[in-house]
């Protein structure tokens, strides 16, 4: 018991000095990262409705808040401020929708910038500075377009589109890793992500690339003339099938499944839920969109109709003009028309797990009564006596003015 002791005390000192030595080396990240003497820009590129995150890699130390800049061109005038000089702005990501405006799209969390759902409009300069106009460190980021993008489906003997090379310059598509698995237990689904790239000589040395000679083909240090030529080509996706087991659930606990077990021999079927269901009633004819909570565009999403597999091969956008129901790049299900067939619940698989159930009822919109306190009521008596108050002073205005014309055209009586 005494020898035990002092080994205790021995080992909580080692683990206190490892914590402080662990704490003292996440300080020091700035610290290890010099910021080069002359600004350059790293190349960045992503897919639309994509989230990204650009990190600042090096500042001075006695800077304590950032702030980001985003710039179309290097040595625009105008300039957008991302920050409200606080060096910290945080949004709801769940809130945001596709095509709003950068500023309500982005947020600022240790002095990296997260940008959700970016357009290609987003596509520019960002940069790592401070509210004085220092600039620490650079981003040239290219977001590329989902509209007309190539698929290629694997199982079908299709292949991506073949390189392209010419005197100045060649174009290719660079793929990312495959993703996992989008069910489990069943036939699934991998996806993979292509982008544009551009290899040339004549690209501008400010910018910073992974490859000499090799960056995105929207990226600002391939001139205006190249760019043009780089638009033909457009990002690819490639599909293929897949098969992954399910991971092991916990069993239930040992009362909850005797009471089950005692149902079920009663005659009745145990219910037992599975995952988060969401009920929803839909007017009949109106167009619906469904998003799989938590997904992001590049996590591998599927979807279900109750026992029915929605397979991208055969409900990707665009595979067929004529669908009314087809899931778009970005993993949201689409539903054109609602119709009463499409009555039923809706699974969500999220990274080979199946995440949620959103139950659809669809029936016709009822025709409310419309009392004074609605606001549709009180906007249209303030628009219908505004208009009667104009009309009438038009309409007072001109019997003054034929009474005055013939008073002065009159001429006196004596």
């Amino acid at each position: 018991m005494e020898t035990g002791l002092p080994r205790a005390v021995l080992l909580l000192c080692m683990v206190d000095v490892l914590h402080s030595f662990a704490i003292e080396e996440k300080e020091d990240v700035f610290k290890r990262m010099v910021c080069p003497a002359f600004l350059m820009f790293d190349n960045a590129a992503y897919l639309a409705d994509m989230t990204f995150e650009l990190p600042c890699n090096c500042k001075p130390e006695e800077v304590s808040n950032v702030i980001w800049y985003f710039q179309k061109t290097m040595g625009s005038k105008e300039t957008m401020v991302l920050t409200d000089f606080a060096g910290n702005v945080v949004v709801d990501s769940g809130h945001i929708h596709v095509g709003s405006n950068v500023l309500k799209r982005f947020s600022i969390r240790m002095f990296s910038l997260i940008v959700f759902r970016a357009q290609v409009t987003d596509s520019g300069l960002y940069l790592c500075g401070t509210k004085k106009g220092d600039f620490f460190y650079g981003y040239d980021v290219d977001v590329q377009p989902t509209k007309h993008i190539t698929v290629a489906f694997v199982d079908r003997g299709e292949h991506v589109q073949d390189d392209y090379t010419g005197k100045l310059f060649s174009l290719f598509t660079t793929f990312w890793d495959w993703t996992k698995c989008d069910r489990c237990g069943v036939r699934g689904e991998q996806r993979r992500i292509g982008l544009c790239y551009m290899r040339s000589a004549k690209l501008h040395p400010r910018y910073r690339t992974a490859l000499p000679n090799v960056t995105s083909c929207g990226s600002r240090a391939v001139s205006t003339w190249l760019q043009r030529r780089g638009r033909r080509w457009k990002p690819e996706v490639a599909i293929r099938s897949c098969l992954s087991p399910c991971v092991k659930e916990q069993d239930p606990q040992e009362g909850v499944q005797a009471i089950s077990n005692i149902i079920y021999k009663l005659g009745q079927k145990p219910w037992l839920p599975h995952v988060p269901t969401q009920f929803h009633k839909h007017p009949v004819g109106r167009d619906l969109i469904i998003a799989c909570p938590g997904a992001r565009p590049e996590h591998a999403v599927a979807w279900d109709k109750d026992s029915v597999r929605l397979y991208r091969s055969n409900f990707l956008v665009g595979v067929n003009q004529s669908m009314r129901v087809f899931i778009d790049h970005g993993n949201h299900l689409h539903i054109q028309r609602v119709q009463f067939s499409d009555k039923g619940t809706y699974f969500c698989w999220r990274e080979g797990q199946l995440v949620a159930g959103f139950r659809l009822s669809v029936g016709h919109q009822r025709q409310r009564r419309r009392t004074l306190n609605d606001p549709e009521t009180i906007y249209a008596v303030k628009a219908i006596s505004t208009s009667y108050v104009l009309i009438s002073a038009i309409f007072v205005g001109i019997h003054v003015c034929r009474c005055c014309r013939q008073v002065f055209r009159c001429p006196g009586t004596t």
